[in-house]
């Protein structure tokens, strides 16, 4: 009789720790549950970046990510020398990538009259640095939040339905940058 109440005690003991788990963590996929992993993140809302004038960037607005096409993110800061030496392999990658992708670097800085650098000195600063496609500001750090993967440069790639598919910090070469828009670009529907 007592092996009888153990193994109900044990089994009991499963079944709320099976069920604890279930509400903690949801119930599992099915990838999940074959121990396949899972690269489909859901989609993240849109975020509205509003972009300067500057070589190859026109004052406006810009959607991260892009409704129609997949996005590349580069988040960078003037203040950053990692920053500036990621510049040369950004041109090179956004040559060889072209207009297939929304190509856009975001600062989190103060920019404008009251801010630690006005617009045109960011102007300035994309241009001396070879910045050669839009440019966007994260005043509320939203873009910034949601794609720093761990430092400053990070750079990430979203298909075209939202989905990350690539992000990475550190100086990257032309072809890292690459690889990593493509990741997006095949995963396009």
């Amino acid at each position: 009789m007592r092996r009888r109440e153990l193994l109900a005690g044990v089994g009991s003991a499963g079944v709320i720790a099976g069920a604890g788990a279930v509400a903690a963590s949801g119930v599992p996929s099915v990838d999940e549950l074959l121990g396949r992993e899972s690269d489909q993140p859901e989609p993240e809302e849109p975020l509205e970046v509003e972009t300067v004038d500057a070589p190859g960037s026109e004052a406006g607005t810009a959607t991260v990510p892009a409704s129609d096409r997949a996005t590349f993110v580069d988040i960078f800061g003037t203040w950053c020398p990692p920053c500036v030496e990621q510049m040369p392999a950004l041109a090179e990658a956004n040559d060889r990538i072209g207009d297939e992708v929304l190509f856009i670097s975001v600062t989190s800085e103060s920019v404008g009259e009251d801010g630690s650098i006005t617009r045109a000195e960011l102007a300035d600063w994309w241009d001396e640095h070879g910045g050669d496609w839009t440019i966007g500001l994260d005043p509320t750090a939203a873009v910034t939040e949601r794609y720093l993967e761990s430092g400053y440069p990070s750079a990430a790639a979203i298909d075209a339905t939202g989905r990350l598919r690539w992000s990475e910090s550190g100086v990257k070469t032309a072809d890292e940058l690459v690889a990593g828009i493509e990741r997006a670009l095949e995963a396009d529907p």
